[in-house]
């Protein structure tokens, strides 16, 4: 692991960013969790964002999740990120978006998020990021995991927010409860709408919303 990264940051052997923030030390009793995907929902969609300067939240994400945090409901980031598999930038260029993402949250709202989780694989990566269906890579659900491993996240009640269908698959594979589907990012691409509503089975919820700001805490939790 570079030595720039913040000492929060664990990447082990299976190469997945896993980074815990002293906020999520609070909880002690499992309870549901909101997981949010990064691009396209919490900042605006940049082809391989990896330029602190292209950093730009969605609006209406910072009041959300800081809603999320003054009912101490638990916020966790679950980002694919092939850039690292393609080798377009690294591991030092992704925690300086990280970090700016984390500033502007804080500034607009007094926002944060509990923890973050990041695959680097893709099936056209570079070795050792070459990995057809890694299991960490949503639609796989290793990232989510990962995460009710290290907090008390109580699956039932908890949900996912992305804008492709793969990222509610991730929960439905988590055995949460349930996925909102948003239209920014790539939420308007061709079909990805149709695919997210599909993803809705017994004991998964869909929804679909035009953005983040649009959630309801109190309605999902």
């Amino acid at each position: 692991m570079p030595s720039e990264l913040p000492t929060n940051v664990t990447i082990g052997s299976d190469h997945i960013w896993c980074q815990l923030f002293d906020s999520a030390k609070r909880f002690k009793t499992s309870r549901p969790t909101l997981f949010l995907d990064r691009d396209g929902v919490i900042v605006e969609e940049v082809h391989y964002l990896h330029k602190v300067e292209d950093v730009a939240l969605i609006g209406g994400a910072a009041k959300i999740i800081r809603a999320a945090n003054e009912r101490d409901i638990p916020v966790v980031v679950v980002t694919n990120q092939s850039g690292l598999a393609r080798d377009m930038f690294g591991w030092a260029q992704f925690n300086a978006v990280q970090a700016k993402m984390h500033e502007l949250l804080k500034d607009e709202e007094g926002a944060f998020v509990d923890a973050v989780y990041a695959c680097p694989f893709h099936k056209t990566g570079i070795e050792p990021f070459n990995d057809p269906d890694h299991e960490a890579r949503k639609p796989n659900p290793g990232m989510l995991l990962r995460a009710m491993g290290a907090l008390p996240i109580q699956g039932k009640g908890s949900w996912i927010v992305g804008d492709k269908a793969s990222d509610l698959k991730a929960g439905l594979k988590a055995q949460i409860s349930g996925g909102v589907h948003v239209l920014t990012g790539h939420g308007r691409d061709e079909g990805e709408a149709d695919k997210a509503k599909a993803v809705a089975k017994d004991g998964f919820d869909v929804r679909s919303l035009n953005s983040i700001a649009e959630i309801r805490i109190d309605e999902l939790f």
